[in-house]
C-alpha cells in the first residue's frame, strides 16, 4: 500500500498497518513522543496504540524530543530509575548514557536538516535546543513522574522561570505559596514583575487562600511540595481542586521530596519542576533543572493564546513543545551534556538513597529535640502542625530537611562551627550532611520582616541529612549542641 508520510510517498507491505507497527518499522525510539495527524485529524495520545492506517492515508508526524521511553507495563520505581532513559541501539552496546559533548549535529542533506528543524524527522541540530545525552535524562525523569515528556535546563531556577514564562505573559498573574526558596521568592517578587507578570501569595497549606487570591488575570498556581527552609507542607490536593475550578494549571516544585516520596500527578498537579542539582543528582557535582508535563491539562483552551498554535500542531505536548521550541531556545538555559550524564548516574540510586536520607533526618530531629534546641521543625515529628498531611502525601517518609532554632544568631553560628561531619554550604540533597544559616546567606538581601515571613529566622539552622551512619551523625550533632 501507499502512504503519504510528511508529504512523501512511501510503500508499505500489506493493505493496512497499526501505527505502533509503523513506528517500529520506521525505528521510532519513543512513539509516546510523536504527534500524529491522520488525514487531517490530530490524534489524541490514547488513540495512537489502536490506530490503523490504510492505503492512501496521509500522515503528518511531529517528533518531540524528551518524551518518556518505553518500559515494561507496570515497571516500579527502582526499575524506572535504572532502565528509563537508557541508551538504545548504541553501536558499541553501551548500557550507560554516552556523553555527546558537542555543540551541533550534522545531517546528510539540506532537506534532511530542514525536516529535523521542523520536527518532521527525529534528530538533533544544536545542543542549546536538544542533545542526545540530555534527552535521555528527560526521558528518565518523565518516566519517574509518570509524565508525557520533559525538558531539562541549566538549573532549578531556570526550570521555574521557563515553566512560568511558558504559561504566563505580560499582564498576567500567578498565585504562589509563601513557603518558597529564596531564589524563587526573588524571581516572583522582583524579576517577573519587570516582565509584567505579577505574583500574589497565599499560605502553601491554605487552599482557600489560593482561591481568594485568584483574579481574572491568574494563569497558574505554584507551590513547593515542601517549603525550603520553613518546611511548610503544601496541600497539593486541595490547591489542585482550586486550580481545576479556575481552569488554570498547578505547577509543583517537588525538589525536596523527589518522585520517590511523592508523584504530584497523583494529587492533581499538572506540571512538576525539579532542581536536579539536589536529590536527583544526589552527589553535589552537577547543576540542572527539569520541567515535566504530567499530561492532565488541556493547553488548547482560550486562556492561553500563546499556546494555541502549539496545541493545534502538538496536541497534548503543546506546553512542552512551546518550552522546547520557543522559551527554552530563546532564553538559552540549556543543560550541559556532562551535567546530564552525572545526573543520570545519580538517579539510578535515588530509591536507595532517599530512605537513608529520611531515616537519618528523623534520627537527627529526635536528637535535636532531646538535646534542648529551642524548636525543631521536621514533618516526621508528631509536633509538626501538618504531620498528618505530610504522612499522606509523602507516603510515610518525611524528607531529609530539618529546621532547628537555637535561640540567637550567635548560638546558631557556634553550633555550625562545632560540627565535624556536616558541611557548611548552600545546597541540599548531597550524600554528605549539609548545614546552612539561611538568614545570613540565601536570604541576606531581604528585609528582616520578609526573611522571617519566609521562615529564615535569625537563629534558624537548615539541616539536610546525608547518608552517613546515623549514629555518627547523632553523636556529632549532640556534641555540637551541648557546646553552645
Amino acid at each position: 500500500m501507499r502512504l503519504i508520510i510528511n508529504g512523501r510517498q512511501e510503500e508499505i507491505e500489506g493493505t493496512e498497518i497499526g501505527l505502533p507497527e509503523l513506528f517500529r518499522l520506521r525505528k521510532v525510539r519513543n512513539p509516546e513522543a510523536v504527534t500524529v495527524e491522520l488525514n487531517g485529524r490530530l490524534l489524541k495520545r490514547a488513540e495512537i496504540p489502536s490506530a490503523v492506517v490504510r492505503d492512501g492515508d496521509r500522515l503528518e508526524l511531529l517528533y518531540f524530543i524528551g518524551g518518556g521511553g518505553a518500559l515494561p507495563p507496570g515497571a516500579r520505581f527502582d526499575t524506572k530509575a535504572v532502565h528509563a532513559g537508557a541508551p538504545d541501539g548504541d553501536r558499541f552496546g553501551a548500557t550507560v548514557a554516552p556523553v555527546y559533548q558537542c555543540s551541533s549535529f550534522a545531517h546528510e542533506s539540506p532537506a534532511a536538516l530542514a525536516e529535523v528543524f521542523a520536527g518532521r524527522r527525529f534528530g538533533h541540530v544544536y545542543s542549546r535546543i536538544s542533545n542526545p545525552t540530555v534527552a535521555l535524562l528527560e526521558e528518565k525523569v518523565a518516566a519517574l513522574e509518570d509524565g508525557i515528556g520533559a525538558v531539562a535546563c541549566s538549573s532549578g531556577m531556570a526550570a521555574i522561570t521557563l515553566a512560568v514564562t511558558g504559561i504566563a505573559s505580560c499582564g498576567d498573574e500567578i498565585v504562589s505559596g509563601r513557603g518558597l526558596f529564596g531564589g524563587t521568592h526573588a524571581l516572583f517578587g522582583r524579576t517577573l514583575p519587570r516582565l509584567g507578570i505579577t505574583a500574589r501569595f497565599a499560605g502553601s497549606a491554605d487552599a482557600d487562600g489560593f482561591s481568594r487570591a485568584l483574579t481574572a488575570r491568574t494563569k497558574l498556581l505554584f507551590v513547593e511540595a515542601l517549603g525550603n527552609p520553613g518546611l511548610e507542607t503544601a496541600d497539593i490536593g486541595g490547591i489542585a481542586r482550586i486550580a481545576r475550578r479556575a481552569g488554570v494549571p498547578l505547577v509543583v516544585d517537588s525538589t525536596a521530596v523527589t518522585p520517590f516520596l511523592m508523584r504530584p500527578k497523583e494529587w492533581g498537579a499538572d506540571v512538576v519542576v525539579h532542581s536536579s542539582t539536589k536529590y536527583l543528582n544526589g552527589h553535589g557535582n552537577a547543576v540542572g533543572g527539569v520541567i515535566v508535563d504530567l499530561g492532565a491539562f488541556d493547553w488548547g483552551g482560550g486562556m492561553f493564546p500563546d499556546l494555541s498554535p502549539y496545541a493545534e500542531r502538538y496536541g497534548e505536548l503543546a506546553f512542552l513543545a512551546r518550552i522546547r521550541r520557543e522559551v527554552h531556545r530563546d532564553f538559552g538555559a540549556c543543560l550541559s551534556p556532562m551535567n546530564a550524564f552525572l545526573t543520570l548516574m545519580g538517579i539510578e540510586t535515588l530509591g536507595l538513597r532517599m530512605p537513608r536520607h529520611c531515616d537519618n533526618a528523623a534520627a537527627l530531629a529526635r536528637a535535636l529535640v532531646e538535646g534542648g534546641a529551642v524548636s525543631v521543625t521536621y514533618p516526621g515529628l508528631p509536633s509538626y502542625p501538618q504531620h498528618a498531611l505530610a504522612a499522606r502525601q509523602f507516603g510515610g517518609r518525611f524528607g531529609a530537611m530539618i529546621a532547628a532554632r537555637l535561640g540567637s544568631r550567635d548560638r546558631a553560628f557556634r553550633f555550625i562551627e562545632g560540627l565535624v561531619l556536616a558541611r557548611n554550604l548552600a545546597n541540599i540533597g548531597d550524600t554528605r550532611t549539609l548545614v546552612l544559616h539561611p538568614a545570613s546567606t540565601i536570604y541576606a538581601e531581604f528585609p528582616e520582616e520578609e526573611r522571617r515571613a519566609l521562615g529564615a529566622a535569625p537563629d534558624l539552622v537548615r539541616i539536610c541529612a546525608g547518608i552517613e551512619d546515623p549514629a555518627d551523625l547523632v553523636e556529632d550533632f549532640t556534641r555540637a549542641l551541648g557546646r553552645i
